[in-house]
């Protein structure tokens, strides 16, 4: 039990003005004082949700579907010995431990047969939602991620590295400059808000410590100023969804009031009603999810989808961009980069990506970010794929995240030690294996990674930020 999280009084009194006539206080402050249960979502970048249930069957872990993901999952695990995120198939990006209510705003983005060729994360770190929404495109159109807190985009990026996205974008920005820099850019838009928290109580007891209304209030109208830049850079025609790990009016309806009293007619909202069994239980009479601790025993929180009906003049802005880096490959050498890879690892360059170079660095920007590169500045595109030098080219580790499919050729599959010395950087020696050149390494026949033989020694080639020290499976 989490009897010790805080909740100030003025909170509390706060919640029984909003609490729903259905519901009681009584049952919010236990929901409150509960652990939350632990949920993960599959990766279906890397692996079918059949498939992954069979490898969690194997393991002995307990999984409960979660009604709003077809992805996501409840899952009851020993971690005595190993954590879920030591675990083999995390390292491999096959799933990623996601809180349950926090898959709700982007399964209301995309529903039923929503397809969508450009989307906007807007406050996406530390890249549960960014992952989730690139396994929605299927690695399809592009997708900026942006991440105001600079220490934060590191963790974003380390997370979409592992999970194999490769039509990401990302950008370090305050998220008030997207409708004057990209107006009208975006077919979808994700804005999970920066809210003050209320929650979250059930994974952080402290949640609360600084919690006031005065606080509540600034934040909001930070939260106006984010949903109308979010606004001006959706597409007419375009659906945006607007939510919040907080459970105040003034972050949560008021704020999409607010974009509908500034655009009018031009603003739709469209009902969550029927976006899974019993959402009725949590929505407003606007069609939104206000969900309390107790309803789906999981976090608080907010879900609006919005559409926006028409084009609307954006704020004028004056752009300084700079000279851009990258240049974009002859045909003649994108060809010539796509025989060397296939050739090499049996790695085929997909259909919606062109190859850019920037001085010996090549890399894989989504086709559908192009028309952005004279627009915007991004602090990182697409994927590295290698490094060119005198005698050819040399593969990068998204290579082997990001672009195979586990049935290239040219690879060596690691026993179990040899595979917790690889997750930590180390050097590997397959038993009675030699090789020459670089080579794809699988572990329980996922790919891991990209090495390169010298000798009978595989040399890591394991980013930095990817390595683990202690704790594996």
């Amino acid at each position: 039990m989490h009897a010790n999280v805080y909740l100030p009084e003025a909170f509390l009194t706060e919640m029984a003005t909003i609490l729903p006539s259905s519901l009681n206080m009584e049952d919010f402050i236990a929901a409150c004082q509960r652990p939350l249960r632990k949920s993960i979502r599959v990766n279906t970048l890397k692996i079918s949700v059949t498939d992954f249930l069979a490898r969690a069957a194997e393991k002995g872990w307990q999984l409960e579907p979660v009604p709003w993901c077809n992805e996501g999952f409840w899952i009851d695990a020993d971690e005595s010995l190993v954590p879920l995120g030591n675990t083999a198939e995390h390292m491999a990006g096959l799933f990623y431990i996601q809180e349950a209510s926090s898959m709700m705003p982007v399964s209301a983005l995309f529903q039923a047969d929503d397809a969508f060729n450009s989307v906007l994360d807007m406050a996406a770190a530390p890249g549960s939602k960014t992952t989730q929404i690139a396994a929605k495109m299927d690695n399809h159109g592009v997708l900026v991620a942006n991440e105001f807190s600079a220490s934060r985009v590191k963790v974003l990026h380390a997370n979409i590295e592992r999970c194999g996205v490769r039509n990401a974008a990302l950008s370090n920005y305050d998220g008030r400059v997207f409708g004057g820099w990209l107006p009208e850019q975006f077919e979808a838009v994700l804005i999970d808000a920066p809210c003050s928290g209320e929650g979250t109580v059930r994974k952080d007891a402290d949640a609360m410590k600084n919690w006031s209304k005065q606080a509540v209030i600034s934040i909001a109208e930070t939260q106006k100023d984010l949903i109308e830049s979010a606004f001006h850079a959706l597409k007419p025609g375009g659906v945006m969804v607007y939510s919040t790990c907080t459970l105040s009016l003034e972050e949560n309806q008021q704020v999409c009031h607010h974009l509908k009293q500034t655009f009018g007619d031009l603003v739709e909202f469209d009902s969550l009603a029927d976006l899974f069994p019993n959402a009725d239980k949590a929505l407003t009479e606007e069609g939104f999810l206000h969900i309390f601790p107790q309803v789906y025993d999981c976090e608080g929180f907010f879900v609006a989808r919005i559409r926006k009906l028409g084009s609307v003049t954006a704020p004028e802005v004056k752009k300084r961009l700079g000279k851009f880096p990258f240049s974009k490959a002859s045909n003649k050498v994108e060809q010539e980069i796509a025989k060397q890879l296939k050739e090499t690892l049996g790695v085929t360059l997909p259909e919606n990506s062109q190859v850019w170079l920037r001085d010996n660095d090549v890399w894989l920007f989504p086709s559908a970010l192009e028309p952005m590169l004279s627009e915007f500045k991004f602090s990182r595109m697409g994927i590295k794929i290698a490094e060119a030098h005198k005698k050819g080219y040399r593969w990068q580790h998204q290579v082997a995240t990001a672009l195979t499919n586990g049935n290239e050729a040219n690879y060596v599959e690691l026993s179990i030690d040899d595979a917790r010395e690889w997750f930590m950087g180390r050097d590997v020696r397959p038993s009675e294996q030699s090789g020459k050149g670089e080579v794809l390494v699988k572990f329980a026949n996922d790919v891991i990674g990209l090495g390169k033989w010298v000798g009978n020694r595989v040399k890591n080639g394991l980013p930095r930020e990817l390595v683990r020290d202690k704790n594996l499976f």
